[in-house]
């Protein structure tokens, strides 16, 4: 008898943001794989007795391998166990959540997607930066880092430059000099305004803000690292206005005596 594959979204960060169909089968599974990234306030919902598997991956240095993630989702599904494979965000946005479902395919284990909310939209919500809108961003592109120095990459960094209105960046905080260089050279202002979002929905979240030409010395001086989103455009300056959830955090800060 086999059991199912699932391929379920965390969330950016903050437990309260997956969905009710992930905290359900999250609550319901027999194996969790897990990834870095993903809240370990989540893994409390496990049942007694479900098997937790640590699969995370830092820059430069991987824990487990994909192929053997892979191996592992079909070998435990083949024994008809029910097993979640929880990943930060959303499997398929950059989470290489096709590739895990091409080999349950391949070898005829049934899987379910279930989609999860991105820190291309939640880290920049709840940093009062909006992907879209009305006046200032009709169009926005997830890019990530790692395509930096790909030959065969180049050509859309024109694209990305003059087509696209914002711009949101997983994993590339190792190459902001590059992005920006790369993203003035073929069009964009320097003046064009970029934020950095470290930990975003956590209580830890820090945002800095700057333009292409300012960016990297603002964030050294702030010694952001990952994980961070990065987003590019106009929408940027709404920052000020509708940051929300770092108001909320001050407000709410206990009252210290003495």
């Amino acid at each position: 008898m086999v059991g199912k594959v699932y391929l379920v979204g965390a969330g950016p960060g903050d437990p309260d943001l997956i969905t009710v169909k992930g905290l359900r089968y999250l609550q319901q599974a027999d194996v969790i794989l897990y990834d870095r990234l993903v809240n370990r306030e989540l893994l409390k919902h496990a049942k007694d007795g479900a098997q937790l598997v640590y699969c995370g991956k830092l820059p430069n240095y991987h824990t487990m391998k994909q192929e053997t993630i892979n191996h592992f989702l079909v070998k435990y599904a083949k024994k008809g166990l029910q097993v979640v494979r929880l990943k930060g965000g959303d499997p398929f946005v950059f989470g290489r959540g096709g590739e895990e479902a091409e080999e349950c395919s391949k070898h005829n284990v049934p899987f379910e997607i279930v989609p999860g909310i991105t820190a291309g939209i939640a880290a920049t919500a709840y940093a009062g930066i909006p992907v879209t809108h009305r006046t200032l961003s009709k169009s926005f592109a997830f890019i990530t880092g790692h395509q930096v120095g790909d030959v065969a990459a180049e050509h859309q960094w024109s694209h990305l430059a003059k087509a696209v209105d914002t711009i949101c960046v997983y994993m590339g905080v190792s190459q902001l000099s590059t992005i920006t260089q790369r993203l003035i050279q073929h069009g964009k202002s320097p003046q064009t305004p970029i934020a950095l979002i470290h930990w975003g929905t956590l209580r830890d979240q820090q945002t800095v803000v700057g333009t292409l030409a300012t960016i990297e010395e603002k964030v050294k001086a702030a010694k952001l690292a990952n994980p961070s989103m990065i987003v590019i455009g106009e929408v940027v300056t709404l920052h000020k206005k509708l940051n929300w959830f770092q108001e909320e955090i001050v407000t709410n800060l206990p009252v210290v005596h003495g």
